[in-house]
């Protein structure tokens, strides 16, 4: 059976990587969880090494979160649907928000619970995902600070994730003068702004993050230690937290184009094959890993001697050539994944997780 592993102390050095990033440049930071999908042991392990704020966007699994460790700040990172509202407030201490109707609903369930729920106002900065419009900001504002059981800890954006808007000095910039004229307006101190996910560490780096965006959200780059802007690993930090293993089931020298008619295979393709290969054979193994599981471009064979031939529902096949490693069927390739790959396999019921300390 195929199977993930997340390697503990990669994961702590990455950690505390971060945490000594952020205290030098003086930002707050949480976690951002969604990519373990509420794996409980991937959580457990992580909650262990100090984490004391993490960022989700599913309600059961800061359920789980809370199950682990009851005093951790949660935070639920996406507008919430009204159907959820007597959840948030039971398992999240704060909520991102864009709605005066649902922020209304919000506080009357924190009142109805006996809390104070905290919330952070997301902005429209481009992107043009969720985010109340700049010119709409100071009404919203009035509105919301006359609700009962509720606190405005922040305003934030987020960047790159629908559109592929970039983060840049001069929108961080005018992220800040929201706050500050907020703040005068209404007399009112505003804790964080936080317009800091994965894709802004490069801006960081390069000391370009003004001093008030004061907050982080980061998932990505903890896990895969990458710079989105380059594509390359930061220094200091580690790539290969997870790594992803699937089992050969098959394994036979075969030719290397079919044979027959050809149309669309499952996937909907319709495959080329070179006329150099007619009459070629390679050596083609089967793993126990499909497209239910993964897309193949979000995986990459740690060996560079191998390629994917094909996939289908439940299995890939790799071509390994002559088999110049030796491969034989139950021995298992292992895999790189990036951040959707990732995501689709911690997301999949069919591929066992497992902690190596």
């Amino acid at each position: 059976m195929a199977y993930i592993e997340l390697y503990s102390e990669k994961l702590s050095h990455n950690l505390n990587f971060l945490d000594y990033l952020f205290s030098i440049h003086e930002k707050d930071w949480g976690v951002v969880t969604k990519m373990l999908c509420g794996n409980k042991d991937f959580l457990k392990e992580l909650l262990s090494m100090g984490v004391n704020e993490v960022h989700d966007s599913r309600i059961s699994n800061l359920k789980t979160i809370k199950s682990i460790k009851p005093n951790v700040q949660t935070v639920y990172i996406k507008p919430p649907a009204k159907r959820v509202i007597k959840s948030l407030i039971k398992f999240a201490d704060v909520s991102f928000n864009t709605e005066f109707e649902t922020i209304k609903l919000i506080s009357d369930e924190a009142e109805r619970q006996g809390k104070i729920h905290k919330i952070i106002i997301m902005v429209e900065m481009g992107d043009l995902r969720e985010g109340v419009l700049g010119n709409e900001l100071i009404d919203f504002y009035a509105d919301i600070f006359k609700l009962p059981n509720i606190e405005v800890i922040g305003l934030g954006t987020n960047l790159n994730c629908l559109s592929g808007v970039m983060p840049s000095h001069d929108k961080l910039i005018q992220l800040s003068l929201y706050k500050q004229l907020i703040e005068i307006k209404f007399q009112k101190k505003i804790k964080w702004v936080t317009a800091g996910s994965s894709i802004t560490m490069p801006l960081l780096l390069k000391k370009m993050v003004p001093a008030g965006n004061n907050h982080f959200r980061i998932g990505e780059t903890l896990y895969f230690g990458n710079n989105l802007v380059t594509g390359k690993t930061i220094k200091g930090m580690k790539s290969d937290v997870f790594k992803l293993f699937a089992q050969i089931i098959e394994l036979n020298d075969k030719p290397k184009v079919p044979i027959g008619e050809l149309g669309t295979n499952v996937a909907g393709e319709s495959l080329e094959f070179d006329d150099k290969d007619l009459g070629k054979t390679s050596f083609r193994a089967i793993i126990d890993l499909g497209l239910l599981d993964i897309e193949l471009k979000n995986i990459t064979p740690f060996d560079k001697t191998i390629e994917f031939a094909g996939a289908s529902s439940d299995m890939i096949v790799m071509d390994l050539g002559q088999n110049k490693r030796k491969y034989k069927v139950g021995d298992f390739i292992s895999f790189r994944l990036n951040y959707m790959g990732a995501l689709s396999i911690l997301n999949s019921n069919y591929i066992d997780k497992k902690v190596i300390k």
